[in-house]
């Protein structure tokens, strides 16, 4: 199967879509990077990429961006219908966002406000909350999956009769278990994420449907 771009490009609004979908995933590096202050716990994904990429020596963005493309050639390969511009925000966007919002904070010295736990229990649910939404809207928009989320669609065709939402909660514990054995510190806002988000990020993108 071809990647029909011509198809992609044509879809009503594209201009606000690619828009909304750059910002969206934008957004989503600027969440994280408050998420990481706050140091309760992560996206599973997220986990992971931190903890190899600091194994590694590397910049998160760096080590995701190749993470992302090993997975976007299996993608490419076996589900080539998740692919759109947005695959492309994310695999580098969220990363390099996460990033510069971490330097950024470094510099100004806001990095420091967060030894107070007064602070980082105050910042923890603003911050997740707009994660989330900026998640569901980026999924919404329908330009593409990230690579990341479109292996678990691409495994379920192989293995129909185990329900997608118990095959993606495997996926993501898995993620979580590698981030472990690299020596991440796998805390209970990451597990429940990887109970919760899904199904969470499908009910906002529901109510925000209208309005993207």
């Amino acid at each position: 199967m071809k990647i029909n771009w011509k198809s992609l490009y044509q879809k009503e609004h594209f201009v606000k879509r690619l828009i909304t979908v750059i910002v969206a995933v934008i957004v989503m590096g600027f969440a994280l990077s408050w998420l990481v202050l706050v140091d309760m716990g992560t996206d599973p994904c997220t986990l992971m990429n931190l903890t190899i990429s600091s194994r590694l020596g590397i910049s998160l963005g760096n080590w995701q961006a190749l993470f992302n493309s090993i997975l976007f050639i299996i993608v490419i390969w076996k589900g080539r219908e998740h692919i759109g511009f947005g695959t492309l925000a994310n695999m580098f966007l969220v990363g390099y966002s996460l990033d510069f919002f971490s330097w950024l904070w470094r510099q100004t010295g806001v990095d420091t406000y967060f030894a107070s736990n007064v602070v980082r229990y105050a910042v923890f649910l603003p911050a997740l909350i707009i994660f989330i939404i900026a998640a569901a809207v980026y999924m919404d928009v329908e330009l593409g999956t990230s690579p990341y989320d479109a292996i678990p669609f691409i495994i379920s065709k192989y293995v129909p009769k185990i329900p997608f939402r118990i095959m993606r909660i495997g996926y993501d514990f898995l993620v979580i278990f590698i981030a472990w054995i690299f020596g991440g510190h796998v805390q209970i806002v990451t597990i429940l994420m990887a109970l919760l988000l899904g199904p969470v990020i499908a009910y906002i993108g529901k109510l925000l449907q209208k309005y993207i």
